[in-house]
Parts: structure tokens; C-alpha cells; sequence
């Protein structure tokens, strides 16, 4: 490295604090709640040769598949002035509600790298509201599929696409903010590009690029090294695609040699009629989130974090399906249980240190009206964390490859005509064990319109294992009017009606007779275990 260690450790911070500076623009500058609110939207910065050199701390799913969206890009021969918008998952993307910005970051006139913009938004057309249609067997059913075209030319924007886009969604006004707030965002990292190139000059910038790559990729394989060489294996199953209920399954070898990790999905299922298809791009980002959990987190996340790991997956299979493949569960639900598998496998060479499985879902709810000027409601509902080597899990919790927030009741129904009946933990879903499983959620809302409604769930019949001896946490469970309705399921209901999802528990860790009196005490004191609860 041409940096000295004190250099180094000051531009890394200034260049990951312009990624989050990015996510601040976009996230104060949306107007719809999904990403103002549950802030479902990512940014990072890249060199001019495409590798990641920083990123903010948002959801890991966008993260790792952010490189093809640029290398998409960059074969565009971007200008100076320019930005693209891309949603395509075979061309750049991951699922079409997923719409990414990159834009040159220019400089006296050279591009010295790209700033991008990922953010789900609420609406992108398709069969049903919110483009999430639990019942797609082709992408085209799931929204308007934009390859990487020119948004903003020379600095000024262009209408005609922006216009393109609009007459394909729900909420066009939504849509047209919220692409709004990420060119802004763009904007933003091109503003503090400069600065820094002000104040340090572009040499030192090109080599703090170079530098904080280099060291992100030596930190990680000091840490894989740690890790004993060998291959270890692990299956796992998807519960149906929204066509049949028939189990999927997702098959690993992961390699660690060294300083390398390689990990194949030989053995995955054929792709499948429904939407439960993952892009590859989406099952590198889980690999690469697990890596990150196995090693050491403070590793700054760039492009050197990646270079060690090598992920493969058959062409036409699940995790690498060919056109025109239906993909939106791909990346919520098949992301899960990607991370689910690829920490089984390392939990083979790591056996005191990985958790118990969490929810493994994502619990996507989307409500939408039924006209033209309806609106688009989407939330993804926490879980119960899994019971962990020294403690327990958490309660109510993101899990693996989402990290947002939630809607705030007073938000949600100030935007929506829907109405929070209820919302709390959900009592003796964890797994019992030494350290028990985090709690599930109940999540109760009443639709005060005619509406379209879409459940993409997973852990409805298989529960989050259980490690060590621990307990499986308990499987989830979709109503409509109190009627059980299936994991993925879409369906039309009248004004009153009332949805209610209640979220898996994380499994537990280690053999429950070693958990403490004083922790049983504490259950159900807290009230996470009740009288029907197995506490001797």
C-alpha cells in the first residue's frame, strides 16, 4: 500500500461516510414509508474500475449484488453527466421492485468512480399491487423489467424515460419522489467526491481506493485462514414456489483452502415455476453476508472482501435461473435460505461459534388498492433471532439478508387505510435450549378498503432448527379472517378484513436442561413463556 496507516484509516472513514451520507439523502428525501420509514433502500460508492471501496450499512441482499449492476453499466459507456436506472435481475438486478441508480462520479472532468442508489420501491407494475404476486411463473407478470437505459444525460433528466416508468406503476407520483431522492443521493457522492479530491488531491484519492480494497482483502483472508481447510456440506428445503407446495431443495459444498472459500450450490434444484427463483448475483450477496458473519465484521465492506470467496451454481437451477424465470421470492425468501444453508456448512468448521437458525424469512406482507390510484403497502416482519453460543437470541429481529425497520403504527395508518389491530412478541416461540431462541412477532391489521393481498413466506412447515441440543424455534403461521391461508398466497378481500401474520421463533442453542433457574425465572417474568410452556 502507497498509504501510511493513519492516511489509510482517515479516507476509509471519509469515503464510508460518504456512502452513508448517500443513504441519509435518499432516505429524508423518499416520500413512500418503505423506504423513508423502513429504509429498504442501499448505497455505496465504486471505483472507475468497478469494485466496491465503500459502503453504507443498509440491506445485505442489495449489497453483494451490486457489482453486476455497475459492470452493467459500465458497458454502457457511461459520460460524464449521466446516470442509468436498472431493475432487470438478468441483466444488473435482483428482482424488479429493486430499482438502482449508478452515476459517474466526475471530477475536472474525469470519472473517478460511480455512486449507486438501490431502493425497493413500493410499486413497478406487474399483476398485482405492490409487484410482488405470489403466483408469477414469468417475470413479465411481476413488473415493468428495466435493463440499464440513460435516466439523466449530460446533467439533465430525461422525461420521456422518467414518463415510460410512470405509466407502468400504481403510484406514479411515489415513483417519480422516490426516483427523485436517489439521483440526489447520486448527486451527493459526487459532491463529496469532490471535496475530498480538494483536499487530498486525485492521486491520493486513486490510491485510497486501491489501499482500502487491498486491506479489506488481506484482513479477510487472515481471518479464513483461521477457519480449518476442509469441505463441509449441508441441504436445506424451500416450502414450495407459490405454484405447488412441493419442497425445494438447496444443496452446498463450501471449500476452504487457505486463505480461499469456494462455494458450490451443485445439487440445487432446477429453476421453478413459480417466483422462488434466485438470480446469482442474490445468492453471491448471501455467500458473501455469511462470509462477513464468519470472519471479522469490522472489516471495512469492499470489493477486497469478495475476492477470496468464489461462488458457483448450475445454469438453469435455482440460485441460477435462465429467462424469463419468475425471480421476485427469489430474492426475499431464496436469499434466506441461502444464508440458512451456507451457515449450516460453515457450522460443520465452526461448531462452538454459529448461531441456532433465526426466522429464515422475511414474512413479506404486501396490501395494495384495487384502481389505478390505489395504494401499495409492503412491510417485511421481524422474527425471533436464533439462540447464539453465549446468550440468547433476540426477540423480534431482522434476520440474514434484510435489515430494515418497521413501519410505525401512526405512519402506517396515516399513509394507508389499513388499521394495526395488534403487534407484539409471540410468547413461547423460541426454541428452548441453554440459551433459548429470540421470539416470533403477531402482526394483526385490519384493510379499511377493497384491496389485493400478497403473503411471500417460508417456516411455515419446516421451524428453525434447533444446534447443540437446542429446541427447533416454532414455524409461522398467514390468516385472513382467522382462516389459515397458505406460506405464498395472493388473494382479493373486501374492506374489514383483517390479516394477521405471526413470525417464527429462532431455534435454541445447546441442551435445555443447562439453562439456568434464574433464565427460566426471567421467562416467565418477561412473560416469553407461558403456562402451557415446557419451564422444568
Amino acid at each position: 500500500m502507497s498509504l501510511d496507516a493513519v492516511s489509510l484509516e482517515v479516507l476509509r472513514h471519509q469515503l464510508s461516510g460518504i456512502a452513508e451520507e448517500m443513504g441519509h439523502v435518499l432516505i429524508h428525501g423518499a416520500y413512500s414509508p418503505n423506504i423513508k420509514e423502513r429504509q429498504d433502500c442501499s448505497t455505496a460508492l465504486f471505483d472507475a474500475e468497478g469494485r466496491m471501496v465503500a459502503q453504507a450499512e443498509h440491506i445485505p441482499v442489495h449489497l453483494g449484488a451490486m457489482p453486476e449492476a455497475v459492470e452493467t453499466v459500465m458497458a454502457r459507456d457511461p459520460q460524464p453527466g449521466d446516470a442509468y436506472v436498472l431493475n432487470d435481475p438478468f441483466d444488473g438486478g435482483t428482482h424488479l421492485p429493486d430499482v438502482t441508480i449508478v452515476a459517474p462520479l466526475v471530477v475536472e472532468g474525469e470519472i473517478l468512480g460511480y455512486g449507486v442508489t438501490r431502493a425497493h420501491h413500493g410499486d413497478i407494475g406487474g399483476m398485482t399491487p405492490g409487484s410482488m404476486p405470489a403466483g408469477a411463473t414469468e417475470i413479465y407478470q411481476e413488473g415493468l423489467r428495466l435493463p440499464a437505459v440513460r435516466l439523466v444525460e449530460n446533467g439533465t433528466l430525461d422525461e420521456d424515460v422518467v414518463s415510460l416508468v410512470l405509466a407502468n406503476v400504481r403510484n406514479p407520483d411515489e415513483r417519480r419522489a422516490d426516483l427523485r431522492a436517489q439521483l440526489a443521493a447520486n448527486d451527493r457522492a459526487n459532491e463529496r467526491i469532490a471535496e475530498l479530491v480538494e483536499s487530498h488531491g486525485r492521486e491520493r484519492i486513486l490510491d485510497a481506493f486501491d489501499a482500502v480494497i487491498d486491506y479489506s482483502r488481506e484482513r479477510t483472508e487472515n481471518e479464513i485462514a483461521t477457519i480449518p481447510d476442509g469441505t463441509y456440506e449441508a441441504r436445506d428445503v424451500l416450502e414450495g414456489d407459490g405454484v405447488t407446495d412441493e419442497p425445494i431443495p438447496i444443496a452446498v459444498t463450501v471449500t476452504v483452502d487457505g486463505e480461499t472459500v469456494a462455494v458450490d450450490f451443485d445439487g440445487t434444484a432446477d429453476q421453478v415455476d413459480g417466483n422462488m427463483n434466485a438470480p446469482l448475483s442474490v445468492a453471491k450477496s448471501a455467500v458473501y453476508f455469511v462470509v462477513r458473519a464468519v470472519t471479522d465484521p469490522d472489516i471495512p465492506p469492499t470489493d477486497g472482501c469478495y475476492q477470496p470467496v468464489t461462488v458457483r451454481a448450475p445454469a438453469g437451477s435455482l440460485l441460477n435461473p435462465t429467462q424469463p424465470a419468475a425471480v421476485v421470492g427469489g430474492n426475499v425468501e431464496t436469499s434466506q435460505r441461502v444464508t440458512d444453508v451456507v451457515l449450516a456448512a460453515f457450522a460443520e468448521a465452526l461448531p462452538e461459534e454459529i448461531p441456532a437458525q433465526g426466522q429464515g424469512t422475511m414474512n413479506n406482507l404486501i396490501i395494495g388498492g384495487r384502481t389505478e390510484t390505489g395504494f401499495t403497502y409492503y412491510e417485511t416482519i421481524a422474527g425471533g433471532f436464533g439462540g447464539r453460543p453465549t446468550c440468547d437470541g433476540m426477540d423480534g429481529v431482522q434476520v440474514g439478508m434484510t435489515n430494515t425497520l418497521n413501519t410505525p403504527i401512526e405512519s402506517l395508518e396515516a399513509e394507508y387505510p389499513l388499521r394495526v389491530e395488534s403487534y407484539t412478541l409471540r410468547p413461547n416461540s423460541g426454541g428452548d435450549g441453554r440459551y433459548r431462541g429470540g421470539l416470533g412477532l403477531v402482526r394483526s391489521v385490519t384493510v379499511e378498503a377493497d384491496a389485493t393481498v400478497s403473503l411471500l413466506t417460508e417456516r411455515r412447515q419446516v421451524p428453525p432448527a434447533g444446534t447443540r441440543g437446542g429446541n427447533d424455534g416454532t414455524t409461522g403461521e398467514n390468516y385472513i379472517d382467522g382462516q389459515r391461508v397458505p406460506a405464498k398466497t395472493t388473494e382479493t378481500v373486501s374492506a374489514g378484513t383483517t390479516v394477521t401474520v405471526k413470525t417464527p421463533g429462532g431455534g435454541g442453542y445447546g441442551d435445555p436442561d443447562e439453562r439456568t433457574a434464574e433464565a427460566r425465572a426471567n421467562d416467565r417474568r418477561d412473560e416469553k413463556t407461558g403456562a402451557d410452556a415446557d419451564d422444568t
